[in-house]
């Protein structure tokens, strides 16, 4: 990667770790949905091309998974935006709060300490005074909520499909940023980031 071009919002809130409590599996239903959501990164840049970025992100939503309290049971990191599924233990306010907030400061970590000036340059927002901030995701995320085993399925499988539509793989279960594979049992070694389809109660065939 060359110096001065690499590749969310700053949050400048703190966030404070959810108190950890016992939980009971998740079942799947119109009282306890799921949130199918996807963030965009600034401007639809290419912040995460890199593999290097792609394991920053995904360190940083393993962050928020073990410290908030979060569910993920699906998700894919593509070049400037991500998909995940989570359970309803925070709204998708705070869901978004977490996940762009903790991500974005480490992206722009990142640039900072490696001198990527020209990306910081491109993800700057000036405000009055000419003061700024950098921002890596746009503000308005899309949400759904998920409130049935096939609506959930569909969407797993459209998060799974992501990396063959852009053509980077032919085979979903070929791309490391992703959860196919452990929906098949199958995880890379090395996989990112975990999942917790194990606490999924199905329905009964």
């Amino acid at each position: 990667m060359r110096k001065g071009s690499a590749f969310p919002i700053i949050f400048n809130s703190n966030l404070e770790a959810a108190p950890q409590t016992q939980k009971c599996m998740f079942y799947i239903s119109k009282n306890n949905p799921c949130y199918f959501i996807t963030s965009v990164t600034n401007k639809r840049l290419p912040i995460f091309r890199t593999e290097q970025l792609k394991e920053i992100c995904c360190v940083a939503f393993d962050e928020v998974r073990k410290s908030s309290g979060i569910r993920f049971f699906a998700y894919v990191i593509m070049d400037n935006h991500y998909h995940v599924i989570t359970d309803g233990e925070l709204n998708p306010s705070g869901v978004l709060r977490y996940l762009n907030g903790v991500s974005a400061r480490r992206v722009i970590d990142y640039l900072k300490k490696n001198n990527f000036n020209a990306s910081l340059e491109k993800l700057k927002l000036f405000e009055k005074n000419r003061n700024y901030k950098y921002s890596v995701w746009e503000h308005h995320s899309n949400t759904f909520l998920l409130t049935s085993e096939s609506a959930f399925l569909q969407k797993v499988n459209y998060i799974h499909q992501n990396p063959v539509r852009a053509e980077i793989v032919e085979n979903a279960d070929d791309y490391l940023y992703s959860s196919s594979r452990i929906w098949r049992h199958t995880p890379f070694e090395n996989s990112p980031l975990a999942m917790d389809i194990k606490e999924i109660k199905w329905r009964e065939a």
